[in-house]
């Protein structure tokens, strides 16, 4: 009886593994807790394994020079979404409608948001057009990102200068 209960519980642990991500408000609610104790806002941001501006972003913002910045200002949390095949079980469960909520249904990925620890939205990755910026790369772009930046999370000029560097796409 106690070899069927052990083999029980050891499935059972394999199956959690297994399972999918954790849901998407889960981990927003975390990262909303942990900002608050912090006094940091939240950098979501919505992203998927097949996508390469989203893997540029997440490159740029944990590289030596800018991920020290990042951490000091945001808890930044990802929701996977829109995932193919295989990859579907990385997603957050009930991210995509999340990222509905915030009205990214037709932006593309990546799609961010900042939010000050009540959860209410201090800036979103929409441009002055309603185009969604991503991954920021173009100098135009880049400098939309860092007047969000600065303003949600007074970044100083050293700081935004460094994220502009790193961030703005050199033409080879």
């Amino acid at each position: 009886m106690k070899f069927f209960k052990v083999i029980i519980l050891a499935s059972l642990f394999l199956f959690q593994l297994n399972a999918a991500q954790e849901k998407a408000d889960i981990e927003l609610n975390k990262a909303l807790a942990e900002a608050k104790t912090q006094k940091k806002n939240v950098l979501l941001v919505f992203h998927a394994s097949w996508c390469g501006w989203c893997k540029l972003m997440e490159k740029n913002m944990n590289l030596p020079e800018t991920k020290p910045i990042f951490d000091k200002k945001f808890v930044t949390t990802y929701i996977d979404v829109q995932e193919r095949g295989e990859k579907k079980k990385l997603e957050n469960p009930g991210g995509q409608e999340l990222m509905n909520t915030y009205k990214g249904e037709n932006a593309g990925l990546p799609f961010w948001l900042i939010l000050n620890p009540k959860g209410e939205v201090l800036a979103d990755s929409f441009d002055s057009k309603g185009e969604n910026l991503g991954s920021p790369a173009t100098p135009e772009e880049v400098s939309s990102f860092l007047a969000k930046l600065e303003k949600s999370s007074k970044m100083n000029k050293e700081e935004l200068q460094i994220i502009q560097k790193v961030f703005v796409k050199k033409d080879k």
